[in-house]
């Protein structure tokens, strides 16, 4: 039976979140050409009787079942059904958390759901968050010099989301867009805690992000906000800006949000380990 003719079923079950095993089941079916899947959450397992009904309703659309379960009888109790079931089950976490032990020389907790305790990095996220959502589009410069990442680029160089992305994994994160008609402030370039990052992108790929855009506002695309060769002298402005002033520039074009973000992170951490810059109270989530 071929993917192409079947739609595979995953059941995700934590005593958490789940936002492990989401992440996880992303990875995995991004190795797969073509792969479609329907995934069934399954949050907040912890005693046998919800792990019950949660069977009867995975019996139903049988599939692969991807499960963090700490406390042992309803973890031996999912694994026992689904073996009687005759469904393929995995525990991602295990090869993980069992070098660990070896290494560490300890048992593992008994308590779900650790890693969303409400710490000091859980409070720093949500300052960090906080403060990227009203420092967005060049909103805020007064205080840039708080900020721990400073975003520029043009207009739909993934600004925004990266930023937010950033701020998810708790960096206080500014962006502000890069205008020829409308420099951005002299303060931009004499920030001294936060380290400064320029976007930048092809120019042909700008265009038809910047087309798409306006489609789905109902506006018109002929403009000269479309216009190759206005986006042509946008991004080379960008460029000289960034190399007069020394600024890393990452290149956007082929790029996620989530690798343009990993790179900046490999930045501020060299620059970091470096000692340019007091950022060493930011911890990576």
């Amino acid at each position: 039976m071929t993917l192409a003719s079947t739609r595979l079923h995953l059941h995700l079950v934590s005593d958490s979140t789940g936002e492990t095993l989401e992440m996880v089941a992303k990875a995995g079916l991004a190795r797969f050409e073509g792969a479609e899947a329907t995934k069934h959450f399954w949050p907040m397992v912890r005693s046998e009787g919800h792990l019950d009904r949660v069977i009867e309703e995975i019996a139903r659309r049988p599939g692969l079942v991807i499960y963090t379960l700490v406390d042992g009888k309803v973890r031996d109790r999912l694994e026992s059904r689904c073996a009687s079931l005759g469904l393929p089950m995995v525990s991602p976490l295990d090869p993980t958390i069992g070098a660990l032990s070896n290494l560490l020389g300890q048992a593992t907790t008994t308590r779900p759901g650790r890693q969303h305790v409400m710490d000091k990095a859980y409070f720093q996220r949500v300052d960090a968050i906080n403060y990227t959502m009203v420092h967005d589009d060049g909103a805020g410069s007064d205080d840039w010099e708080d900020a721990d990442i400073v975003v520029a680029g043009v207009s739909r160089t993934s600004k925004t989301p990266t930023s937010i992305y950033l701020a998810n994994r708790g960096y206080k994160s500014a962006n502000i867009p890069i205008v020829p008609q409308s420099p951005p402030p002299a303060s931009l370039f004499t920030l001294q805690n936060p380290i400064v990052v320029g976007l930048t992108t092809a120019p042909e790929r700008l265009m038809m992000i910047r087309r798409n855009r306006l489609l789905t506002l109902g506006q018109t695309p002929d403009t000269s906000y479309v216009d190759i060769e206005r986006i042509e002298a946008e991004v080379a402005y960008a460029r000289r800006l960034f190399a007069d002033h020394d600024i890393p520039v990452i290149d956007v074009t082929r790029r996620s949000i989530e690798e343009t973000a990993a790179a900046i992170i490999n930045l501020f951490q060299a620059r970091t380990k470096n000692g340019n810059g007091d950022n060493g109270s930011v911890t990576p989530a």
